[in-house]
């Protein structure tokens, strides 16, 4: 069993520095690694890919708090009012964030640099050595699940791994104790503050221009994520919960089955409905309580039947002006994300030991109100 002190090690040796800022990390490590060792069942593809990748994230860790050391100047760069995309996953998410990626007056987080923030971008001369060959990246499981590109957005998971924070560890694995920890116990404010410096970091000798960014999981600690960024808006993307649970149960399976021999599908059911009706849950509970026109909301079926009309509202609501190069980017892009995206996989609800109908009821209060917020015309749709 690898240990806090051994990743701690290998990551030291790897960069030769030894500051790894605040110790607010260690507790989701040791919880992680803990539930690695006892549940998981890894493979020996798994552990050859989750220990260095666990290590390559701490190692990332020293570099960060190594550029802060040398360039203290980088805790003043402004991360101002960033637009953040919440909502369950496999609701359109992806193609959205992906739409807002192709306004070329916005910043967005790039797959390249999210598990590698450093060296920050402004930093870099000649050739980004983080971007591979192939351009869609490293493909972890049978397929790609939704449209990729290093060159494109990608969602904060990876710099709350920097954290150990993170819903991204328990799509890699089977690891019970973790993700209840994360959801019942995490302190997910100094993870969302962690997150927030490394934004500075990666804006850091850049243009100013206004974050788009992007993560289903914050629907679970909207608090902290608020804390963090007292000035954001959010767009929340809606769909059917049952679709949604099945879709990314199947997501989860089909990676976490590379990295184990003993693949329990009941087990990522019962994972994802709970996490996801709690987050649901939590996410009425903050917008009860917020202020302001502060959150717009999208209906995957409007954007599947126009998505350029869905960005332009939501311009529209940011007091924003939609370009033509960004309109037409915009059209492009989606053209070219319909030849590429992959079949649906029709999932099993059975497999997953999911009654649907008996999951329906965990969404209903969810539900209703999605569609107040979906309608526009309303008053209750800007709350």
């Amino acid at each position: 069993m690898a240990t806090v002190n051994d990743i701690q090690d290998a990551a030291v040796a790897q960069t030769g520095l030894d500051d790894f800022g605040d110790d607010s990390y260690r507790e989701g490590l040791e919880i992680l690694l803990a539930s690695l060792a006892r549940e998981a069942k890894l493979n020996a593809r798994g552990e050859g890919f989750l220990y260095p990748r666990i290590t390559g994230y701490l190692a990332q860790r020293l570099q960060v708090e190594d550029w802060y050391r040398r360039h203290p100047e980088i805790d003043d760069v402004p991360i101002a009012a960033p637009l953040i995309g919440i909502g369950l996953p496999r609701t359109g998410s992806t193609a959205l964030s992906a739409l807002l990626a192709q306004d070329p007056d916005v910043r967005y987080l790039r797959k390249r640099e999210s598990s590698q923030p450093c060296p920050p971008p402004s930093s870099v001369e000649g050739a980004d050595p983080r971007i591979p060959d192939d351009p869609k990246g490293e493909m972890i499981g049978t397929r790609y699940h939704v449209p990729t590109s290093t060159h494109g957005p990608m969602e904060c998971h990876e710099l709350m791994a920097l954290n150990f924070a993170s819903h991204l560890f328990q799509s890699f694995a089977h690891v019970p104790g973790y993700s209840e920890w994360l959801i019942e116990h995490a302190d997910m404010r100094s993870t969302l503050a962690y997150e927030k410096r490394v934004l500075k970091l990666l804006q850091w000798g850049e243009p100013e221009r206004p974050w788009r960014l992007k993560c289903p999981s914050h629907v679970l600690w909207l608090d902290a994520v608020d804390a963090a960024f007292p000035d954001a808006r959010y767009v929340m993307t809606h769909r059917d919960p049952t679709d949604v649970i099945l879709s990314v149960a199947d997501l989860y399976a089909d990676i976490i089955a590379s990295f184990t021999d003993d693949l329990d599908r009941p087990s990522i059911g019962r994972l994802n409905v709970e996490h996801w009706s709690l987050g649901m849950a939590r996410t009425v509970e903050f917008r009860a309580a917020a202020t302001g026109d502060r959150i717009y909301d999208i209906d995957f079926r409007a954007m599947q039947s126009d998505p350029v009309g869905e960005v332009t509202g939501l311009y529209s609501w940011l007091r924003a002006p939609v370009s033509d190069e960004f309109a037409g980017r915009m059209q492009s892009w989606w053209a070219q994300a319909a030849t590429e995206r992959e079949p649906s996989s029709h999932a099993d609800a059975a497999e997953f030991g999911l009654d649907l109908d008996a999951v329906r009821p965990l969404f209903a209060d969810y539900v209703e109100h999605a569609a107040q917020w979906t309608a526009h015309d309303t008053p209750t749709a800007r709350t």
